[in-house]
């Protein structure tokens, strides 16, 4: 039997792969689980999306092959939603948006249209596991960036050595964060925008977040700030503004010639987006505004009340501006895979180790408040009743 090709061996596993099968493997010993591990909304499509999608489906225009591009419906609504949610103007028929099979799919095309063998990726960790495996796929030569909590989770671009800077195809950025939850400043954006300028790299912000933020924070397109354009391509994605991540929809926006080479690398690759789709990602596009606040003030309940919880159990934690995640340092005496091993075995509790994202996320775990919050009452009341604090000093708990 042919062997597999060996770049496969050099990829962790895959962090949600594990989670499904320790999921899987308490359920069958009887174990009543609530899993915290993956940010798949727990909530439907808001319902303007799904009878959209009905209409375009019983469209038999629908049926074919879409436009390698994006359809008109699509095009058209990311343009109108770009410029009045950001003030971006960008320009389907300039070549500025591209559709894509969701955001993940843009982003590990992105890799492949631009790193041979030798080139570096400037790589976030911890950060989205596809930046750095996709990197290891192609043959390209990762670079590790440090998010440290004393940094505010963004990376010291000032700290890259001058020649791993000068091998640099790609940074990736990711504000609002997966999995910190951080967010950026304009000033870090423009040192960014200025970094990639004079190194000549592509600046790739996964902007998948943009719309999940609370208590008056409204995340920026990078695509706003001055100079941006020139270096940048910014990626979003349907999934996490609408509950839409089944869908399989994003688009990716910014300069033309820097979007070139992930179209022609797609065009040898996938058919597009299905137009009945597309329509519907239109639809939540030209509504979204309304659409997200309703959302966001679910998640932000539950935001409010888990860190409310967590403080209570001795966590000192501020209260995150956006996304759905809280990245929470361990206990003391624990590792990352220690602590989230102690919850599944004590609590019934599924979360993800830190050092799933990446090196740098040792001492941390990820919650993602996916669940009612009936449910995250009842998973603190499991960690108390386990003697779960922030300040334990062993991992000899009660419980």
């Amino acid at each position: 039997m042919p062997t597999p090709s060996k770049k496969l061996g050099l990829l962790p596993p895959y962090l949600f792969t594990e989670i499904d099968r320790k999921v899987s493997e308490a359920r069958a010993k009887g174990v009543d689980i609530i899993s915290l591990g993956i940010g798949d909304p727990d909530l439907p499509t808001p319902q303007p999306i799904v009878d959209a999608l009905i209409a375009g489906v019983q469209d038999p225009d629908t049926h074919n092959y879409p436009s390698n591009q994006g359809n008109i419906e699509l095009m058209t609504a990311a343009e109108n939603w770009m410029q009045t949610r950001f003030g971006v103007s960008v320009e389907a028929k300039k070549g500025e948006i591209l559709s894509l099979i969701g955001s993940k799919e843009g982003l590990a095309h992105m890799i492949l249209a631009y790193v041979e063998a030798g080139d570096v990726v400037l790589c976030p960790s911890p950060g989205y596991p596809v930046y750095n495996n996709y990197t290891l796929l192609v043959g390209g030569e990762p670079y590790t960036l440090p998010l440290l909590a004393e940094n505010g989770f963004l990376p010291d671009l000032d700290a890259i050595p001058e020649d791993i800077a000068k091998r640099t195809k790609l940074l990736f950025l990711n504000y609002p964060n997966n999995p910190t939850g951080a967010v950026c400043t304009e000033a870090f954006i423009k040192k960014a925008i200025a970094f990639c300028k004079q190194y000549d790299i592509v600046l790739c912000h996964d902007n998948a977040y943009s719309e999940m933020t609370y208590d008056g924070y409204q995340a920026p397109s990078f695509l706003a700030v001055e100079g941006a354009k020139d270096v940048c391509v910014e990626f979003f994605s349907l999934s996490k503004m609408y509950n839409m991540t089944g869908w399989r929809i994003g688009f990716a926006a910014g300069n033309a010639d820097l979007i070139r080479p992930l179209a022609t690398v797609k065009n040898n690759t996938d058919s597009g987006v299905f137009k009945a789709i597309q329509r519907a990602g239109a639809a939540g596009l030209n509504q979204s505004a309304q659409l997200t606040a309703g959302l966001n003030e679910i998640y932000g309940s539950r935001r409010t009340l888990f860190v409310n919880g967590l403080r209570e159990l001795g966590w000192n934690l501020a209260m995150p501006e956006a996304t759905f995640y809280l990245w929470l340092p361990v206990p003391t005496g624990f590792t990352s895979v220690e602590f989230v091993t102690f919850l599944l075995e004590k609590c019934g509790v599924v979360v993800p180790p830190g050092t799933g994202y990446g090196s740098q996320g040792e001492g941390f775990f990820r919650v993602a408040l996916t669940v009612p919050e009936a449910k995250l009452t009842e998973v603190l009341e499991r960690m108390k009743t386990a003697g779960v604090r922030f300040d334990m000093k062993t991992a000899a708990v009660a419980g």
